[in-house]
């Protein structure tokens, strides 16, 4: 990785002298890209290894929400055809099941919104991060920390 870019402002005077900062990713624009495409922000930063895990849990919960609403929807039916003149209240049992399935249903839409929220607040993150350079021997020394005990 090249160092970033750097300009020299010095407030005392009009010539330049101390630096400033330039990104290389725009982190409103990862973001942008990954509310557009969900990972396309991941692939925007290079962090190449987290769009299978955007798509495989966004993948799971679109799935997961699809059977459990097929389910409320086939006991949303039974119930609804089990009201008749004799019976009212209809039958307990496709309502209980159906008020199971339509919960379950909301939770993994939930689960989808928070998965859809972090995907673009990893993206925002990463591209603040991806300059930040760590290097072992950045000072050109190292720091030691040893200790004695003695019985």
């Amino acid at each position: 990785m090249s160092a970033p870019a750097q300009v020299k402002v010095n407030s005392a005077s009009s010539q330049t002298d101390t630096s400033k900062f330039v990104m290389k990713k725009s982190p409103w624009g990862a973001v942008l890209r990954s509310a557009v495409v969900p990972g396309f922000g991941q692939f925007y930063n290079e962090s190449y290894w987290k769009i299978p895990v955007v798509w495989g849990f966004m993948g799971y919960f679109i799935y997961t929400w699809n059977i459990t609403n097929n389910s409320y929807v086939q006991y949303r039916d039974l119930f609804s055809q089990s009201i008749t003149k004799d019976n009212p209240n209809g039958n307990s049992s496709y309502l209980r099941a159906r008020e199971f399935y339509k919960d379950q249903r909301d939770l993994f839409a939930v689960y989808l919104g928070l998965t859809y929220f972090l995907n673009l607040v990893d993206a925002y993150v990463d591209a603040q991060l991806f300059d930040f350079n760590v290097n072992e021997n950045q000072f050109g020394q190292t720091v030691q920390l040893s200790m004695k005990i003695k019985f």
